[in-house]
Protein backbone atom coordinates (compact mmCIF):
# COMPACT_ATOMS: atom_id res chain seq x y z
CA UNK A 1 0.00 0.00 0.00
CA UNK A 2 1.31 3.35 -0.81
CA UNK A 3 1.53 6.15 2.10
CA UNK A 4 -0.61 8.67 2.64
CA UNK A 5 1.12 12.16 2.83
CA UNK A 6 0.03 14.69 6.02
CA UNK A 7 -1.28 16.99 3.15
CA UNK A 8 -3.94 14.20 2.03
CA UNK A 9 -4.49 12.85 5.79
CA UNK A 10 -5.40 16.70 6.59
CA UNK A 11 -7.90 17.19 3.61
CA UNK A 12 -9.70 14.07 4.30
CA UNK A 13 -10.30 15.32 7.80
CA UNK A 14 -11.61 18.89 6.84
CA UNK A 15 -13.79 17.17 3.70
CA UNK A 16 -15.53 14.34 6.34
CA UNK A 17 -18.10 15.49 8.34
CA UNK A 18 -17.54 14.62 13.03
CA UNK A 19 -20.87 13.25 12.20
CA UNK A 20 -19.76 10.32 9.32
CA UNK A 21 -16.21 10.03 11.59
CA UNK A 22 -17.78 9.15 15.25
CA UNK A 23 -20.88 7.06 13.55
CA UNK A 24 -20.61 3.53 13.06
CA UNK A 25 -21.40 2.21 9.53
CA UNK A 26 -24.55 -0.02 10.14
CA UNK A 27 -24.33 -1.33 6.47
CA UNK A 28 -21.42 -1.73 3.65
CA UNK A 29 -24.00 -1.50 0.90
CA UNK A 30 -23.30 1.59 -1.08
CA UNK A 31 -26.58 2.40 -1.34
CA UNK A 32 -27.07 2.86 2.80
CA UNK A 33 -24.44 5.33 2.56
CA UNK A 34 -25.49 9.13 2.11
CA UNK A 35 -22.65 11.82 0.59
CA UNK A 36 -21.78 14.09 2.85
CA UNK A 37 -21.67 17.63 1.09
CA UNK A 38 -19.21 20.24 2.72
CA UNK A 39 -17.11 23.21 1.14
CA UNK A 40 -13.59 21.80 0.86
CA UNK A 41 -11.23 24.46 2.81
CA UNK A 42 -8.47 26.22 0.51
CA UNK A 43 -5.47 25.64 2.25
CA UNK A 44 -1.84 28.20 1.94
CA UNK A 45 -0.23 26.59 -0.69
CA UNK A 46 1.70 28.12 -3.72
CA UNK A 47 -1.00 27.36 -5.98
CA UNK A 48 -3.53 29.44 -4.38
CA UNK A 49 -1.57 31.73 -4.68
CA UNK A 50 0.34 32.63 -8.28
CA UNK A 51 -0.03 36.26 -7.99
CA UNK A 52 2.66 36.37 -4.74
CA UNK A 53 5.85 36.88 -6.92
CA UNK A 54 6.72 40.48 -6.39
CA UNK A 55 9.01 41.26 -4.04
CA UNK A 56 7.27 42.93 -0.64
CA UNK A 57 8.33 46.31 0.29
CA UNK A 58 7.24 48.96 3.02
CA UNK A 59 7.20 52.58 3.17
CA UNK A 60 9.71 53.40 6.64
CA UNK A 61 10.42 56.31 8.40
CA UNK A 62 12.95 56.68 10.98
CA UNK A 63 14.34 59.97 13.79
CA UNK A 64 16.19 61.31 11.50
CA UNK A 65 12.57 62.29 9.44
CA UNK A 66 13.71 60.26 6.21
CA UNK A 67 10.94 58.30 4.03
CA UNK A 68 12.17 55.90 2.11
CA UNK A 69 10.50 52.59 0.07
CA UNK A 70 12.17 49.34 0.87
CA UNK A 71 12.00 45.37 0.80
CA UNK A 72 10.11 44.11 4.03
CA UNK A 73 8.79 40.86 5.20
CA UNK A 74 7.23 38.69 4.98
CA UNK A 75 9.23 37.75 1.91
CA UNK A 76 7.51 36.33 -0.74
CA UNK A 77 8.77 32.68 -0.19
CA UNK A 78 7.63 32.82 3.57
CA UNK A 79 4.10 34.00 1.83
CA UNK A 80 3.94 31.26 -0.22
CA UNK A 81 5.05 28.50 2.11
CA UNK A 82 3.07 30.01 5.23
CA UNK A 83 6.28 29.73 6.93
CA UNK A 84 5.72 33.22 9.01
CA UNK A 85 2.03 32.29 9.56
CA UNK A 86 1.65 32.27 13.54
CA UNK A 87 -1.78 30.56 14.96
CA UNK A 88 -4.86 32.55 13.97
CA UNK A 89 -3.43 34.80 11.39
CA UNK A 90 -3.80 35.05 7.84
CA UNK A 91 -1.49 36.94 5.14
CA UNK A 92 -3.33 39.69 3.31
CA UNK A 93 -2.08 41.14 0.18
CA UNK A 94 -2.86 45.19 0.59
CA UNK A 95 -4.51 46.43 -1.96
CA UNK A 96 -4.98 50.00 -0.98
CA UNK A 97 -4.18 52.12 1.72
CA UNK A 98 -5.03 55.75 3.24
CA UNK A 99 -2.27 58.13 4.06
CA UNK A 100 -3.44 59.36 7.67
CA UNK A 101 -1.95 62.39 9.60
CA UNK A 102 -0.78 60.43 12.44
CA UNK A 103 1.66 59.17 9.34
CA UNK A 104 2.62 62.39 8.51
CA UNK A 105 3.33 63.44 11.98
CA UNK A 106 5.35 60.23 12.43
CA UNK A 107 7.17 60.73 9.81
CA UNK A 108 7.93 64.86 10.04
CA UNK A 109 7.99 65.25 13.50
CA UNK A 110 9.31 61.55 14.63
CA UNK A 111 6.78 61.77 17.49
CA UNK A 112 3.28 61.91 18.71
CA UNK A 113 3.10 62.52 22.14
CA UNK A 114 4.65 59.41 24.03
CA UNK A 115 4.97 57.84 20.83
CA UNK A 116 8.26 57.98 19.56
CA UNK A 117 9.54 56.72 16.16
CA UNK A 118 13.01 55.47 17.50
CA UNK A 119 13.67 53.16 14.69
CA UNK A 120 13.14 52.39 11.45
CA UNK A 121 9.37 52.30 11.20
CA UNK A 122 6.70 51.41 8.67
CA UNK A 123 4.24 53.39 8.69
CA UNK A 124 -0.07 52.79 7.19
CA UNK A 125 -3.28 51.72 9.51
CA UNK A 126 -5.69 52.41 6.86
CA UNK A 127 -5.79 49.11 4.45
CA UNK A 128 -7.97 46.65 2.69
CA UNK A 129 -6.55 44.09 0.53
CA UNK A 130 -7.39 40.24 -0.41
CA UNK A 131 -6.60 36.99 2.43
CA UNK A 132 -3.91 35.03 0.31
CA UNK A 133 -2.65 32.40 2.74
CA UNK A 134 -4.31 30.95 5.70
CA UNK A 135 -3.24 29.42 8.75
CA UNK A 136 -4.90 25.72 9.37
CA UNK A 137 -6.35 27.16 12.88
CA UNK A 138 -8.29 29.79 11.20
CA UNK A 139 -11.81 28.73 10.33
CA UNK A 140 -13.86 32.06 9.40
CA UNK A 141 -11.64 33.10 6.45
CA UNK A 142 -10.22 31.69 3.26
CA UNK A 143 -7.82 32.15 0.23
CA UNK A 144 -9.35 35.14 -1.82
CA UNK A 145 -11.46 36.87 0.90
CA UNK A 146 -11.99 40.23 0.72
CA UNK A 147 -10.98 42.00 3.81
CA UNK A 148 -10.49 45.71 5.94
CA UNK A 149 -7.89 45.45 8.19
CA UNK A 150 -8.83 46.69 11.40
CA UNK A 151 -5.02 47.46 12.57
CA UNK A 152 -5.41 46.23 16.22
CA UNK A 153 -3.91 43.37 18.35
CA UNK A 154 -5.11 43.40 22.34
CA UNK A 155 -4.66 41.45 25.54
CA UNK A 156 -7.92 40.25 25.71
CA UNK A 157 -7.50 40.37 29.72
CA UNK A 158 -7.68 44.10 30.76
CA UNK A 159 -10.58 46.02 32.29
CA UNK A 160 -10.91 48.15 29.07
CA UNK A 161 -11.04 44.59 27.00
CA UNK A 162 -13.33 42.62 29.46
CA UNK A 163 -15.82 45.73 29.23
CA UNK A 164 -15.93 46.44 25.30
CA UNK A 165 -13.48 49.43 25.11
CA UNK A 166 -10.77 47.61 24.17
CA UNK A 167 -9.18 50.26 22.25
CA UNK A 168 -8.08 51.26 25.86
CA UNK A 169 -6.06 47.77 25.85
CA UNK A 170 -3.06 48.13 28.54
CA UNK A 171 -0.92 46.40 25.85
CA UNK A 172 -2.44 47.51 22.55
CA UNK A 173 -0.23 46.73 19.99
CA UNK A 174 -1.69 49.40 17.03
CA UNK A 175 -0.27 48.80 13.81
CA UNK A 176 2.24 52.48 12.53
CA UNK A 177 2.26 53.22 16.40
CA UNK A 178 5.50 53.13 16.89
CA UNK A 179 7.22 50.36 17.84
CA UNK A 180 4.84 48.07 15.94
CA UNK A 181 5.04 48.42 12.30
CA UNK A 182 2.33 49.68 9.62
CA UNK A 183 0.61 48.02 6.98
CA UNK A 184 2.18 49.89 4.01
CA UNK A 185 3.20 47.10 2.68
CA UNK A 186 2.47 44.72 -0.33
CA UNK A 187 2.02 41.58 2.22
CA UNK A 188 1.20 41.61 5.82
CA UNK A 189 0.62 39.08 8.33
CA UNK A 190 -2.62 39.94 10.68
CA UNK A 191 -4.72 38.22 12.97
CA UNK A 192 -7.79 37.04 11.48
CA UNK A 193 -10.30 38.04 13.77
CA UNK A 194 -8.96 41.75 13.06
CA UNK A 195 -9.91 41.37 9.22
CA UNK A 196 -13.24 42.27 8.28
CA UNK A 197 -14.81 40.42 5.36
CA UNK A 198 -16.22 43.59 2.56
CA UNK A 199 -17.68 41.51 0.05
CA UNK A 200 -17.55 43.40 -3.20
CA UNK A 201 -16.79 46.92 -1.85
CA UNK A 202 -13.86 48.36 -3.40
CA UNK A 203 -10.68 47.96 -1.81
CA UNK A 204 -10.60 52.35 -1.67
CA UNK A 205 -13.95 52.03 0.27
CA UNK A 206 -12.24 49.21 2.44
CA UNK A 207 -9.33 51.68 2.84
CA UNK A 208 -11.88 54.86 4.09
CA UNK A 209 -13.41 52.11 7.07
CA UNK A 210 -10.21 53.26 9.07
CA UNK A 211 -10.96 56.90 8.95
CA UNK A 212 -14.98 56.11 9.04
CA UNK A 213 -14.40 54.25 12.27
CA UNK A 214 -12.65 57.28 14.05
CA UNK A 215 -15.40 59.27 13.14
CA UNK A 216 -19.07 56.90 14.15
CA UNK A 217 -16.92 55.98 17.60
CA UNK A 218 -16.86 60.05 18.11
CA UNK A 219 -20.77 60.45 16.78
CA UNK A 220 -21.43 57.23 19.04
CA UNK A 221 -19.77 59.27 22.70
CA UNK A 222 -21.12 62.78 21.73
CA UNK A 223 -24.40 61.07 21.43
CA UNK A 224 -25.47 63.22 17.63
CA UNK A 225 -30.03 62.72 18.00
CA UNK A 226 -31.69 63.10 15.33
CA UNK A 227 -32.43 67.23 15.07
CA UNK A 228 -29.43 68.27 16.96
CA UNK A 229 -27.39 71.50 16.47
CA UNK A 230 -23.93 70.38 15.35
CA UNK A 231 -20.68 71.96 15.13
CA UNK A 232 -17.96 70.36 13.10
CA UNK A 233 -14.26 71.96 13.64
CA UNK A 234 -11.77 71.28 10.94
CA UNK A 235 -12.96 69.59 7.02
CA UNK A 236 -10.12 67.56 6.41
CA UNK A 237 -11.02 63.36 5.79
CA UNK A 238 -11.81 63.10 9.21
CA UNK A 239 -14.59 66.12 9.64
CA UNK A 240 -15.94 65.34 5.81
CA UNK A 241 -16.41 61.68 7.20
CA UNK A 242 -17.96 63.31 10.28
CA UNK A 243 -20.21 65.10 8.34
CA UNK A 244 -21.43 62.94 6.31
CA UNK A 245 -22.36 61.04 9.40
CA UNK A 246 -23.89 63.83 10.95
CA UNK A 247 -25.86 64.42 8.14
CA UNK A 248 -27.19 61.19 7.72
CA UNK A 249 -28.07 61.04 11.90
CA UNK A 250 -30.51 63.95 11.00
CA UNK A 251 -28.57 66.40 12.59
CA UNK A 252 -29.73 70.07 11.95
CA UNK A 253 -28.01 72.62 11.26
CA UNK A 254 -25.08 71.81 10.97
CA UNK A 255 -21.94 74.05 10.56
CA UNK A 256 -18.27 73.37 9.28
CA UNK A 257 -15.49 75.25 10.06
CA UNK A 258 -12.14 75.56 8.09
CA UNK A 259 -9.01 77.42 7.28
CA UNK A 260 -9.05 76.32 3.87
CA UNK A 261 -11.98 77.52 1.48
CA UNK A 262 -11.56 74.69 -0.88
CA UNK A 263 -12.34 72.01 1.94
CA UNK A 264 -15.36 73.57 2.56
CA UNK A 265 -16.54 73.60 -0.96
CA UNK A 266 -16.05 70.17 -0.85
CA UNK A 267 -18.03 69.83 2.59
CA UNK A 268 -21.02 72.15 0.65
CA UNK A 269 -20.67 69.43 -2.33
CA UNK A 270 -20.96 66.49 -0.31
CA UNK A 271 -23.44 68.46 1.85
CA UNK A 272 -25.67 71.10 0.56
CA UNK A 273 -27.74 71.89 3.37
CA UNK A 274 -24.31 72.55 5.70
CA UNK A 275 -23.61 75.81 6.59
CA UNK A 276 -19.77 76.43 5.89
CA UNK A 277 -17.60 79.04 8.05
CA UNK A 278 -14.06 80.13 7.23
CA UNK A 279 -11.72 80.82 10.22
CA UNK A 280 -10.24 83.95 9.61
CA UNK A 281 -7.11 84.21 11.27
CA UNK A 282 -6.41 87.10 14.53
CA UNK A 283 -9.81 86.29 15.31
CA UNK A 284 -10.21 85.90 19.10
CA UNK A 285 -12.15 82.67 20.25
CA UNK A 286 -14.68 84.77 21.83
CA UNK A 287 -15.88 86.27 18.00
CA UNK A 288 -15.28 82.84 16.73
CA UNK A 289 -17.58 81.33 18.68
CA UNK A 290 -20.21 83.88 18.60
CA UNK A 291 -19.79 83.95 14.44
CA UNK A 292 -20.15 80.53 14.66
CA UNK A 293 -23.41 80.46 16.83
CA UNK A 294 -24.67 83.20 14.38
CA UNK A 295 -24.65 81.45 11.23
CA UNK A 296 -26.42 78.26 13.04
CA UNK A 297 -29.15 80.68 14.30
CA UNK A 298 -28.35 79.40 17.94
CA UNK A 299 -25.49 78.70 19.99
CA UNK A 300 -24.74 74.60 19.46
CA UNK A 301 -25.77 71.74 21.34
CA UNK A 302 -22.83 69.93 20.53
CA UNK A 303 -19.22 70.26 18.80
CA UNK A 304 -17.36 67.66 17.09
CA UNK A 305 -13.76 69.00 17.16
CA UNK A 306 -11.79 67.17 14.51
CA UNK A 307 -8.26 69.12 14.02
CA UNK A 308 -6.80 69.12 17.70
CA UNK A 309 -5.74 72.74 17.48
CA UNK A 310 -5.73 75.08 20.52
CA UNK A 311 -7.56 77.87 18.91
CA UNK A 312 -10.39 75.58 17.31
CA UNK A 313 -10.98 73.90 20.23
CA UNK A 314 -11.31 77.47 22.28
CA UNK A 315 -13.78 78.62 19.30
CA UNK A 316 -15.63 75.37 19.92
CA UNK A 317 -16.41 75.79 23.75
CA UNK A 318 -17.45 79.41 22.72
CA UNK A 319 -19.85 78.17 20.36
CA UNK A 320 -21.75 75.94 22.69
CA UNK A 321 -24.75 76.34 24.78
CA UNK A 322 -25.04 76.38 28.25
CA UNK A 323 -24.93 72.71 29.58
CA UNK A 324 -23.57 71.85 25.89
CA UNK A 325 -20.42 69.26 24.81
CA UNK A 326 -17.64 69.89 22.50
CA UNK A 327 -16.48 66.32 22.23
CA UNK A 328 -12.60 66.39 20.70
CA UNK A 329 -12.34 63.58 18.20
CA UNK A 330 -8.91 65.19 17.05
CA UNK A 331 -5.29 64.77 18.02
CA UNK A 332 -3.20 68.08 19.01
CA UNK A 333 -0.24 69.04 20.90
CA UNK A 334 0.96 67.42 24.40
CA UNK A 335 -0.48 70.64 26.00
CA UNK A 336 -2.58 73.45 25.37
CA UNK A 337 -4.45 75.96 27.30
CA UNK A 338 -8.29 76.03 27.25
CA UNK A 339 -11.16 78.35 28.55
CA UNK A 340 -11.94 76.70 31.82
CA UNK A 341 -14.32 79.40 33.37
CA UNK A 342 -16.60 79.17 30.11
CA UNK A 343 -16.50 75.66 30.51
CA UNK A 344 -17.10 75.82 34.30
CA UNK A 345 -19.58 78.52 33.99
CA UNK A 346 -21.80 76.92 31.31
CA UNK A 347 -21.30 73.59 32.32
CA UNK A 348 -19.88 71.93 29.21
CA UNK A 349 -18.91 68.81 28.94
CA UNK A 350 -15.52 68.45 27.06
CA UNK A 351 -15.13 64.89 26.32
CA UNK A 352 -12.11 63.38 24.45
CA UNK A 353 -11.75 60.20 21.95
CA UNK A 354 -8.60 58.01 21.53
CA UNK A 355 -9.40 55.44 18.42
CA UNK A 356 -12.47 53.42 18.28
CA UNK A 357 -13.85 50.22 19.60
CA UNK A 358 -16.05 48.04 18.01
CA UNK A 359 -17.20 50.46 14.92
CA UNK A 360 -15.89 47.95 11.92
CA UNK A 361 -18.87 46.09 11.41
CA UNK A 362 -21.39 49.32 11.30
CA UNK A 363 -19.11 51.38 9.56
CA UNK A 364 -19.45 48.34 6.51
CA UNK A 365 -22.99 48.06 6.51
CA UNK A 366 -23.41 51.89 6.25
CA UNK A 367 -20.98 52.15 2.75
CA UNK A 368 -22.10 48.88 1.41
CA UNK A 369 -25.74 49.74 1.57
CA UNK A 370 -24.91 53.68 0.48
CA UNK A 371 -25.75 55.22 3.72
CA UNK A 372 -22.14 57.07 3.64
CA UNK A 373 -20.53 57.61 -0.06
CA UNK A 374 -17.06 58.53 0.47
CA UNK A 375 -15.62 58.28 -3.05
CA UNK A 376 -15.58 62.18 -3.75
CA UNK A 377 -12.92 62.42 -0.51
CA UNK A 378 -10.35 60.21 -2.25
CA UNK A 379 -8.05 63.18 -4.65
CA UNK A 380 -5.24 60.91 -5.41
CA UNK A 381 -4.02 57.76 -5.80
CA UNK A 382 -0.31 56.14 -6.34
CA UNK A 383 1.38 52.94 -6.54
CA UNK A 384 3.15 52.00 -3.33
CA UNK A 385 6.69 52.07 -5.39
CA UNK A 386 5.54 55.87 -5.23
CA UNK A 387 4.70 56.56 -1.72
CA UNK A 388 7.59 59.48 -1.06
CA UNK A 389 5.67 61.07 -3.75
CA UNK A 390 2.14 60.01 -2.02
CA UNK A 391 3.30 61.78 1.29
CA UNK A 392 4.74 64.66 -0.12
CA UNK A 393 1.35 65.36 -2.06
CA UNK A 394 -0.39 64.49 1.31
CA UNK A 395 1.18 66.84 3.69
CA UNK A 396 1.08 70.07 1.38
CA UNK A 397 -2.42 69.43 1.13
CA UNK A 398 -2.94 73.19 1.49
CA UNK A 399 -1.18 73.46 -2.03
CA UNK A 400 -2.26 70.34 -4.02
CA UNK A 401 -5.73 70.17 -3.03
CA UNK A 402 -5.41 66.79 -1.01
CA UNK A 403 -7.90 65.47 1.53
CA UNK A 404 -7.58 61.48 1.12
CA UNK A 405 -4.21 60.23 -0.43
CA UNK A 406 -4.41 56.58 -1.20
CA UNK A 407 -1.42 54.27 -2.17
CA UNK A 408 -2.24 51.16 -3.92
CA UNK A 409 -0.34 47.92 -4.63
CA UNK A 410 -0.50 45.05 -7.00
CA UNK A 411 0.85 41.58 -6.18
Amino acid sequence: MSRVSPAVRSLFRQSCSPQLRKTPAVSSSPASIKPIHQPMRRLATPAAMPSANKANIGVYCNPAHDLWVKESGPSVDEVKTGQALKEGEVTIAIKSTGICGSDIHFWRHGRIGPMVVEHDHILGHESAGEVIAVHPSVKTLNVGDRVAVEPSSICNKCEPCLTGRYNGCLEMRFMSTPPVDGLLRRYVNHSAVWCHKIGDMTYEDGAMLEPLSVSLAGMERAKIALGDPVLICGAGPIGLMTLLGCAAAGAEPIVITDIDQKRLDVAKEICPRVRTHKVEPGVSMEEAGASIAKLAGRQLSIALECSGVESSIAAAIYSVKFGGKVFVIGVGKPDIQIPFMRLSTQEIDLQFQYRYSNTWPRAIRLVQSGVLDMKRLVTHRFSLEDAVKAFETSAASAKTGAIKVLIQSEV
